[in-house]
């Protein structure tokens, strides 16, 4: 047999699955099929009431998915909405949460997922750097999006012309109505026909934009990762087949549907035609019992701080969850160990993930060493390319060294929205996207992350900038300099610490400046320790922010604080 031509399963090494034929589709095709080929199969289960007053109930078979997101879709035609538009959704994990996403994109426009735990600046910001015309929200946000746009209630629903949001035509509120707001009557009453949806749904392109995810949210210039139709299938594909999904399989996660992985997780259930099962808000005092009645067979923990209060329960071991058969979470390889030990009827499974890479860019397979899975990322997602290189000389390195992580492949995002500069300082001429995060590769090719280029923290697996909360506590007016470093934390394996230099003349505490941040920037962000200083420790211009790293960390141990003071948005 000529290798141009050989059978798939045939070139597939020992010990491999087969390999699938690639079958790239648009999100909206890839419901609709899902609704032909199993109308009857539960596709969402969410809480009851999820949505709010007046909306579906929690559970939805894939037909009832299809369905929701062809009607919502219909709707927002006849709202104007068309091809690359943005539709940003405000919503709680929910039915319609899912099937809003997918009503956009099946009309050519971009879904722009907005994090539930942004104050009115950072929300601000995401209106008007991704241009959305449509904000589809619930009456529980209300509040938020009428400080983020304080002249909406004068407004005339569907003519908005708010300050600051040039681009902004309607807020939507899909079951209810509200001055200034497209409310349920109007959305209905302008919903185009049937076929009007599915001649804009033949027209789209897998490489289209189907989804920006935001990466960060208060700096002037947030950053918008463009995820394709196709990156977003060809991941949640590889995904199913990485872990085996089948029809039968219950996949649970915690993660928000306004991450990247939240919304990955719950396409590559659709993928699979299993069934996604998300507890809206995720409270490990009731995990385990949710697990157990919702029949749970994957379980996407992802994050240690999401998977060890429930494994830490006292009375967790008289929960019979074994039927779950595999279980993904991150973190040092000790903590990953003692993770497995506590479900040892499950096969355990780390990762490497990034926004940019529309979530995962590795994951173990279910066949690797269970050291192998308790020591490293996995492998690269099918199709992906991965290199180690060092960051001085950009050559790669060996198996076993240090470098940063450079990526390309069908699952990569296409670049930054807006910001042709970022996008041309990450990618270089050949395709390659340079993450500034430093890996390990062992010879067998699977990634471990080590560390960041970036200024980066990742507080309770929320991405968070230093540069970001730098800007807006120079916005208080006693801060004159400030840097932002990491401090070590048992519950959130990092949270902020900033270093402040007092404008000459002014005074300020450290609880005054928490209490600046707190309930206009997200609480993830907001410093846990402040301390002023007189100046920093600097190499030629650039602040030496490891010493700085270095000095927090060793104050915290020598006082024996291993856990950073819990913090409250104020409500109201």
């Amino acid at each position: 047999m000529a290798p141009s031509i050989e059978r798939a399963r045939d070139r597939v090494p020992a010990g491999q699955a087969e390999r699938r034929w690639i079958e790239v589709s648009t999100l909206g095709d890839l419901v609709d099929r899902r609704a032909d080929e199993r109308p009857d199969g539960e596709a969402l289960v969410f809480p009851d009431g999820a949505d709010g007053a007046g909306s579906p109930p929690g559970r939805a078979t894939y037909r009832q998915l299809a369905d929701r997101a062809q009607e919502l879709a219909r709707g927002l035609a006849g709202l104007g909405v068309g091809r690359g538009d943005r539709v940003g959704i405000l919503l709680p994990a929910s039915v319609d949460l899912v099937a809003t996403l997918l009503a956009a994109v099946k009309l050519g426009a971009v879904a722009v997922p907005v994090n539930a735990r942004f104050r009115s600046t950072e929300l601000r910001q995401i209106v008007v750097h991704s241009g959305m015309a449509v904000l589809v929200t619930a009456t529980d946000y209300l509040p938020l999006v009428q400080e983020t746009l304080p002249d909406l209630a004068g407004q005339t629903a569907g003519e908005l012309a708010c300050a600051g949001a040039p681009e902004l035509r309607h807020v939507l509120l899909p079951w209810s109505e509200h001055p200034g707001c497209t409310g349920a009557t109007r959305l209905a009453a302008g919903a185009v026909p049937d076929a009007d949806v599915s001649s804009e749904q033949e027209s789209v392109r897998v490489r289209d934009t189907a989804v920006i995810v935001y990466t960060s949210g208060t700096t002037a210039a947030p950053k918008g990762a463009m995820l394709s139709h196709e990156a977003l299938v060809r991941l949640a594909t590889g995904i199913g087949d990485r872990l085996g999904y089948t029809p039968g399989d219950r996949v649970w996660t915690a993660i928000p549907l306004f991450h990247g992985g939240g919304i990955t997780f719950a396409l590559s259930c659709l993928a699979a035609g299993a069934t996604f099962v998300h507890p809206g808000f995720f409270d490990p005092s009731t995990t385990c019992e949710y697990l157990r009645d919702e029949r749970v067979t994957v379980a996407l923990a992802a994050f240690e701080t999401i998977w060890m209060p429930v494994l830490n329960r006292p009375d967790f071991a008289g929960f019979d969850l074994s039927r779950i058969r595999v279980v993904m979470a991150v973190g040092v390889p000790e903590r990953l160990r003692d993770m497995a030990s506590r479900l040892p009827g499950a096969t355990h499974v780390s990762c490497v993930a990034m926004t940019e890479s529309s979530a995962f860019l590795t994951l173990n397979r279910l066949d690797d060493p269970p050291e192998a899975r308790a020591t490293t990322g996995g492998h690269p997602m099918p199709g992906m390319r991965c290199r180690v290189v060092d960051p001085g000389t950009g050559l790669d390195v060996a198996p076993g060294t240090l470098g940063e992580l450079l990526f390309r492949g069908p699952n990569a995002f296409d670049g930054y929205f807006r910001d042709p500069e970022q996008t041309a300082a990450v990618f270089d001429d050949d395709g390659w996207f340079h993450s500034g995060d430093l890996v390990v590769a062992d010879a067998e090719g699977r990634l471990s992350f080590r560390s960041r280029l970036k200024d980066m923290l990742k507080v309770g697996g929320e991405n968070v900038a230093a540069a970001e909360v730098e800007g807006f506590l120079l916005g208080h007016p006693a801060v004159d300099m400030v840097a932002v470093v990491a401090a070590p934390d048992a519950r959130y394996v990092e949270v902020p610490a900033a270093y402040v230099v007092l404008a000459p003349g002014a005074t300020a505490t450290e609880q005054e400046l928490i209490a600046f941040c707190l309930g206009r920037i997200a609480t993830y962000r907001v410093p846990r320790y402040v301390r002023f200083v007189d100046g920093y420790p600097m190499s030629g211009t650039k602040i030496k922010k490891f010493v700085l790293r270095e000095r927090i960390a060793a104050e915290l141990a020598g006082a024996g604080i291993t856990e950073a003071p819990r913090l409250r948005a104020p409500t109201g």
